[in-house]
């Protein structure tokens, strides 16, 4: 029974996935912590921060971490067929048919409407997940920063993660010392 409610909750997942995994966190967090009650919001966005800085798709990652959580290698394999099984009918299915659509005023209009959302489906757990990861009024620069290096000076993910990672280190240190004093 867990087999089919793990494949099935992802599947819903999977089936949603327009914008990617970004625009999934809201989603995925639904299913995962609010209704399934799999892990807690801490867990998370522990999780979520480990699906984004491992190689491979977002959802996927998440889908493979909570299935092991849950039911080991069986869980995490149904988890995963769970996520990619949508995005593989749906790719089929356009493959299929594209070529019949692809000029098509309906369609094209169908997906302009779609990109706002998907922007406020990106911004929405941006701001919930700043709330979750305590970002304050002292913190607000450090995700301000990295976006901005990211994004104005095409400053490398990977660097901004290993730099916050050893921030984060020398802080607790620097935190232990002073608490020692």
């Amino acid at each position: 029974m867990i087999f089919l409610q793990l494949f099935w909750s992802f599947f819903k997942i999977g089936s949603f996935t327009i914008g990617g995994g970004y625009a999934m966190v809201p989603i995925i967090e639904e299913e995962l912590v609010r209704k399934k009650g799999w892990i807690d919001s801490a867990e998370f966005i522990d999780m979520l921060a480990l699906s984004q800085s491992a190689p491979g798709i977002l959802a996927v990652n998440i889908s493979i971490a909570t299935g092991y959580r849950i039911k080991g290698l069986a869980g995490a394999i149904t988890a995963t067929l769970g996520t990619v099984l949508p995005s593989f009918i749906i790719i089929l299915l356009i493959a299929m048919f594209f070529q019949r659509f692809q000029d098509n005023a309906v369609v094209e209009r169908i997906f302009k409407g779609i990109r706002p959302a998907v922007v406020a489906l990106i911004a929405a757990p941006v701001f919930k997940l700043g709330k979750s990861a305590r970002i304050n009024r002292y913190n607000v620069w450090i995700p301000v920063v990295a976006a901005l290096l990211i994004w104005l000076l095409d400053f490398s993910p990977i660097w901004v993660v290993l730099i916050a990672g050893i921030g984060g280190y020398l802080y607790g240190v620097y935190k232990r010392r002073e608490a020692r004093k």
